[in-house]
């Protein structure tokens, strides 16, 4: 049976694009057989596709100490929706922070344990100027997350 592996990711940037893509091409790894990967913009991003998906990558820059206004939308508009029928969602969260993210984390954080979902590993939070070595994080952080639902541990 295949799994369903969501990104919800805030790409304004050509460099958060090029994070997304590598998560997106890490998910699908030759390797990892059983495990279908869709990634859905925030502010396009329904309740159904939460209610679809087996894990859930959440991609967020930092804006203004906080996470993107698109990704709180979706939050908002998911969230009750989501409530009962998604406790225990394994997700994972990635953060392009010009700063330090911890105000984003905090965010993301407080909205998921509400939700009561469960993170599938730290958060992978990318500070300061962009280098290329968060390119190849956000791709282990994809490959990450279907690899772990292919094996059953997500």
């Amino acid at each position: 049976m295949t799994k369903h592996l969501l990104i919800v990711a805030h790409t304004p940037s050509e460099n958060t694009r090029r994070m997304l893509a590598a998560m997106i091409d890490g998910a699908q790894d030759p390797a990892i057989e059983g495990v279908a990967t869709r990634a859905v913009a925030p502010l396009k991003a329904t309740a159904d596709d939460v209610l679809s998906a087996d894990a859930i990558i959440l991609g967020t820059p930092e804006n203004l100490g906080y996470m993107s206004g698109a990704l709180k939308d979706f939050f908002d508009r998911i969230y009750y929706p989501c409530l009962e029928l998604t406790q225990g969602r394994p997700y994972a969260l990635c953060v392009r922070a010009g700063s330090d993210g911890t105000g984003t984390r905090r965010g993301v954080e407080t909205i998921v344990t509400g939700l009561r979902w469960r993170a599938a590993r730290e958060p992978l939070i990318c500070r300061g100027d962009f280098r290329e070595e968060f390119v190849e994080q956000a791709r282990e952080l994809g490959m990450y997350m279907a690899a772990g639902l292919d094996a059953g541990i997500l």
